[in-house]
């Protein structure tokens, strides 16, 4: 069975098992496997990351040449994460103040739901953040000890860091240096086969990540907001399923639906584990070898995607401080609602890749706004599960950038045919070694 049907098969599992048997069964405590079966999967995922990034970084930079390559390539990049987080946030928008789950019957939700407290566990998320944080995210870019950037797998450090040293090796002229170049390139490829070796357990890792989720708070739990938990759904289906579809098919004049196929094993990953630093290795696989994206091109943009471009983050901040105010009875002014997509799109870009760290970046926006903290608590509810959908959104959008950069930079194999007899395939042997 290829990975992703195994993957979809054991979320299925996932949801009827969690569902059915709750956090323990016949003394067994259900909960506790789960949490150390699924730690064991996000941390031999979170254990690529680091080597497998550098490396892929270091020598698709050194690949590339002039560091006017690199920085056209860069600058391509930004723009397109920049242009896709916006269009995400502004359909947060139109989505919220269409429907305003945040009124029932005519009413703010306030008035007829008993807000509850924020709790010690949020608060303690929030201790010690301000907004100033977000504004000094370039400050981190030089890591005064890489060692330490990289124990802490402070992305954006480790990514100025790898394009230096890149760009470098092009310029050094030292017979040594097609040695360091090869050491990096040999790095690359064992941490590859390591991510294969990996990845054909997550049909296990997904099955305890899930059910875990499904046992502790149940499927009921949405029901008191199931109107916010369907508006940020709509907003997540028209940013993933109408408009990146559409930029990539302007841009690349490729099929939207061979590129999903193509990625699917890292949206499955990404849904799990609510995590797209975490999802970076399977993504990295699915679109060197399933989509045809060059090693080069995919080792640059997508560690770059993973710490910066959060389309679906930025959209859940949105749509959830509006709720919020729309809860409260708050009536935003259109400069106000303007603000919230500026510090939507801001705070977006300083959110880690784990799961639920946009609360931090939901309290900050709420405090900008004079709105209560305490209104955090009600998100809670359905915090979980709309994580798990808006990393897959965030992968997505990687991806699509990947895609879109490659086919600036003239890459003509994307997304297409690779057998002789004209069959209708993905592209290469998946990450588990499957045909895609």
């Amino acid at each position: 069975m290829a990975l992703h049907w195994q993957i979809l098969t054991a979320l299925a599992a996932a949801f009827l098992v969690g569902a059915v048997f709750g956090t323990e069964a016949a003394g067994l405590p259900l909960l506790a496997v789960y949490d150390f079966v699924g730690g064991l999967f996000l941390d031999a995922l979170k254990m690529l990351i680091v080597p497998l990034i550098t490396a892929s970084i270091i020598t698709g930079v050194a690949s590339i040449g002039s560091a006017g390559g690199v920085g056209m390539m860069a600058g391509r990049t930004v723009i397109y994460y920049l242009f896709s987080t916006t269009l995400a946030v502004t359909t947060a928008l139109m989505v919220m103040n269409l429907f305003q789950p945040g009124i029932s019957g005519g009413q703010p939700l306030s008035e007829t739901v008993a807000l509850p407290p924020i709790g010690d566990e949020v608060s303690g998320r929030l201790e010690g953040k301000e907004l100033s944080e977000f504004f000094n995210i370039l400050r981190d870019m030089v890591p005064s000890n890489i060692v330490q950037a990289g124990a802490e797998a402070q992305m954006l450090g480790l990514i100025f860091f790898s394009v230096l040293f890149g760009i470098a090796l092009t310029r050094a002229t030292s017979p040594g240096m097609q040695t360091v170049k090869d050491f990096w390139a040999g790095v690359q490829d064992v941490m590859i086969q390591i991510t294969h070796w990996v990845m054909k357990t997550a049909p296990i890792g997904v099955f305890a990540l899930v059910a875990g989720v499904i046992a502790e708070s149940g499927l009921s739990v949405i029901l008191p907001l199931i109107d916010f938990f369907l508006a940020v759904v709509m907003g997540l289906a028209i940013h993933a399923l109408v408009v990146l579809p559409l930029v990539l098919w302007l841009v690349t004049r490729r099929s939207p639906i061979r590129f999903i196929r193509a990625i699917w094993p890292a949206l499955l990953v990404a849904f799990s584990t609510s995590s797209s630093a975490g999802t970076l290795p399977v993504t990295l696989q699915a679109l060197t070898q399933r989509a045809g994206v060059s090693r080069e091109t995919s080792s640059f943009v997508l560690p770059l995607g993973a710490t910066i471009n959060m389309d679906g983050t930025a959209l859940y901040e949105c749509a959830a401080v509006l709720f919020i105010a729309q809860a409260y009875g708050v009536d935003l002014s259109l400069s106000m609602q303007v603000l919230i997509v500026v510090l939507a799109l801001v705070t977006s870009i300083g959110v880690a890749a784990v799961p639920s760290a946009s609360l931090v970046a939901i309290a900050l926006i709420l405090g900008v706004l004079g709105l209560p903290l305490e209104a955090m608590g009600l998100l809670l509810v359905v915090d979980r599960l709309l994580d798990m959908l808006r990393t897959s959104v965030n992968v997505y959008s990687d991806a699509t950038g990947a895609v879109i950069i490659a086919k600036l930079r003239g890459e003509d194999r994307i997304l297409m045919d690779t057998r002789s007899d004209g069959g209708d395939v993905t592209g290469e042997p998946a990450v588990s070694g499957e045909r895609g």
